[in-house]
């Protein structure tokens, strides 16, 4: 049994007490909230994702425009700057669905990414699900997340992320978090990654966030650096 697997049924042995929120509060579901548009405008001095640099370490920009249905259905476009195998931005278009069940939210989508300007024979799209669990703890939130590409960008073949995250509150607008995942690949390097910061709501439209990235990829490169990055959202 693979170390991802048994991260899974260990995440899976406390499901019934776990988590639900999205990195991005404003797209969380209410079954009291009206149909609505929300739009995000970020930028970082690191785009990192599963515990990796996707930006070669360089700073990165991004943007969001989403649909979210009174039902809990949404579908969003997203671009974002990046930095590899030349190419110099992704674009991801999701469809999704949030909903409530015994006591937990849920949120599961399909998502197609393309990277534009990629080097000529780089595989430059790629289809990826992902499922979230979560659940509040008083002040505290807790989140289960799995994400699945049977065919992943480059020449990495399948690859399976899974990961649980921790906030809470340290002032009305500082809160903390801490994340835990493992990624395993074929064809790419299986790691563990981590980071550990804070997120200060400066007014009800943008928030700062301070955190440390880290893994145990035994890989050189920036890509897998440990890092320090610095961001900055606006939300409406």
């Amino acid at each position: 049994m693979t170390r991802l697997f048994r991260l899974v049924l260990a995440f899976g042995a406390v499901l019934p007490t776990a988590v639900l929120a999205q990195d991005r509060d404003t797209a969380r579901y209410s079954p009291e909230r009206p149909s609505h548009w929300s739009f995000e405008l970020g930028a970082g001095t690191d785009n990192r994702s599963k515990a990796a640099s996707k930006s070669d370490g360089a700073p990165y920009v991004f943007g969001d425009v989403q649909w979210n249905a009174a039902s809990g259905f949404y579908a969003d476009l997203e671009v974002e700057t990046i930095d590899s195998s030349g190419a110099w931005a992704e674009t991801e278009a999701e469809a999704g669905w949030q909903f409530e069940a015994a006591g937990l939210e849920f949120d599961t989508s399909l998502s197609r990414r393309w990277r534009l300007g990629a080097d000529a024979g780089h595989d430059d799209a790629a289809w990826e699900f992902q499922f979230d669990v979560m659940r509040d703890f008083g002040a505290v939130d807790a989140r289960l997340r799995l994400e699945h590409s049977p065919d992943g960008l480059g020449s990495t073949l399948a690859t399976t992320w899974v990961e649980t995250r921790l906030r809470w509150p340290v002032t009305d607008r500082l809160r903390a978090s801490v994340v835990l995942g493992r990624r395993e690949q074929e064809n790419a390097p299986d790691y563990s990654g981590w980071n550990a910061g804070v997120a200060y709501a400066l007014n009800d439209t943008t928030a700062l966030d301070l955190r440390w990235h880290g893994n145990d990829a035994e890989v050189g490169g920036t890509q897998f650096e440990d890092a320090l990055v610095a961001s900055v959202l606006l939300s409406f």
